[in-house]
């Protein structure tokens, strides 16, 4: 049976985990919320970590902290900061709706290990107690807004700018090695006039442009911090330079350049950048899905479909069908980005949900901002690496469609007009023949003007075939 040690609150005594380093708080916590198992990912805790470092280091640099207490307290946030003690943040995000639990937890295990550093034993509340001195200078209240702006913000610099970048590089270099493939555009899923592959391409590209320039466009805004504002935003119990100089130690230790809100009192009570940067990331999984389908239609088949292109064979696509190969990568970034689709309603929600003072749905737009980035960093470097840059074009076939369809007959339109250019198109579809043919057959115009009018190729650039006067 597991051993258990007694901890203390003002409600009363609480068994513990003897090995845990939480404290009483957190046990309350894990009886108290046993709602999904979904816990919050690392970068969450390594964010709290971070603020717990510096508002230690901002305290005993005001003489109002021990050094030798700030000392350990910084040691035990650096360990948690490189990846140790992991398991010591076992609470469900679904808890108590400011992220208290998630901060006495992140408090009681510095402590415990702080105290275990100063006195080689685990001690949960001395020297270094979780709220006298871990939490000195703070509130829940600005620690879980201030850990959701730099968590989202560290993966938007470490991963998502990252991988958008990768998926237009690639998407830039292979469409480059199409530019000269003509093939048959379509609007209404049905054929409209011709256009490259690199033009169609080129389309994918500068999706994912703006939506890198949309979310830079907000990092500014993401980067004001609401550390200093405490449980009000009135900074109440605090040294009145406290979040300025916290925000100043933060950026020297992420390489990210944070700043003290404008105003606490709104940084506290409402979400409103994370609801906006959310916005960005719904937009940027529609254009990932808008990309995704093109892709799926163009490499539909490989017989009754458009095969159009072809993309890298990764597994068998059936448990039944032999040789069958399904468009998975596709599938599952799809899947993604509906995801994050329902995040947003989720956090905008939640953000509306704010009263007077502090928004109390906290932990879950945390947890969905920090999904929602993650999964779209990883779904479009899955797209660019194990889709783009091996996708291949069916060039003959592509021919065959373009050389049929009845769009290039557009083309005539200036010269014989729109209903003798309908007559044609009409023929041309009803006897499977070329508009080619049907034009010379009727009459209209020679081969050699036909076979100069009708180029594919020239109709993919703006301007208009010679004309005759009306």
């Amino acid at each position: 049976m597991e051993k258990y040690r007694i901890e203390k609150d003002f409600l009363g005594e609480v068994k513990v985990p003897i090995n845990a380093y939480w404290g009483a708080q957190t046990q309350r916590a894990i009886e108290n919320f046993p709602i999904s198992g979904i816990r919050f990912p690392d970068v969450f805790i390594r964010s709290i970590a971070y603020i717990k470092l510096a508002c230690a280091k901002v305290n005993s640099e005001l003489d109002i902290l021990d050094k030798n207490i700030s000392d350990a307290i910084i040691q035990s946030c650096s360990e948690i900061i490189e990846g140790r003690f992991s398991d010591q943040f076992p609470l469900d995000i679904f808890q108590t709706g400011s992220g208290t639990s998630t901060n006495m937890n992140v408090n009681e295990v510095i402590a415990t290990r702080a105290n275990e550093i100063l006195k080689g034993h685990k001690d949960s509340k001395y020297p270094v107690h979780p709220n006298d001195h871990v939490n000195k200078g703070q509130s829940t209240n600005d620690v879980i807004p201030s850990a959701i702006h730099i968590s989202a913000h560290i993966l938007i610099k470490e991963s998502l700018i990252i991988s958008l970048r990768l998926l237009r590089k690639k998407i830039e270099e292979r469409s480059s090695d199409f530019k000269s493939i003509v093939k048959t555009g379509r609007t209404h899923l049905m054929d409209a006039m011709p256009l490259t592959i690199k033009q169609e391409m080129s389309g994918w590209a500068t999706q994912i442009e703006l939506s890198i320039e949309r979310i830079q466009d907000i990092l500014s805004r993401l980067s004001e911090l609401a550390i200093g504002g405490t449980a009000v935003g009135t900074g109440f119990t605090t040294h009145p330079e406290f979040g300025k100089r916290v925000s100043r130690v933060l950026s020297e230790m992420t390489n990210i350049k944070f700043r003290e809100s404008r105003n606490h009192f709104q940084a506290q009570s409402t979400m409103d950048t994370v609801t906006e940067l959310s916005g960005h990331l719904k937009t940027l999984a529609t254009s990932l899905l808008k990309i995704a389908n093109d892709i799926r239609w163009m490499n539909s088949g490989p017989i009754a479909g458009l095969s159009e292109i072809t993309i890298p064979s990764i597994q068998p696509g059936s448990s039944i069908m032999p040789g069958k190969v399904n468009p998975v990568i596709l599938e599952a970034i799809r899947m993604a980005c509906v995801q994050v689709i329902g995040n947003d309603t989720v956090i905008s929600i939640s953000n509306l949900m704010g009263e007077f003072q502090l928004n109390v749905m906290l932990p879950v737009i945390a947890h969905n901002i920090i999904q929602s980035i993650t999964i779209l960093s990883n779904g479009a470097n899955l797209m660019a690496k194990k889709v783009i840059d091996g996708l291949d074009v069916n060039e003959k076939h592509i021919s065959e469609l373009t050389e049929r369809n009845p769009m290039i007959a557009t083309a005539l339109n200036p010269i014989i007009g729109y209903d003798k250019t309908a007559e044609v198109i009409k023929k041309a579809l009803k006897e499977k023949r070329t508009m080619k043919e049907i034009v010379v057959e009727m009459g209209y115009l020679s081969k050699k003007e036909v076979d100069k009018i009708l180029d594919p190729k020239k109709m993919t650039s703006p301007g208009f075939p010679p004309t005759k006067k009306s």
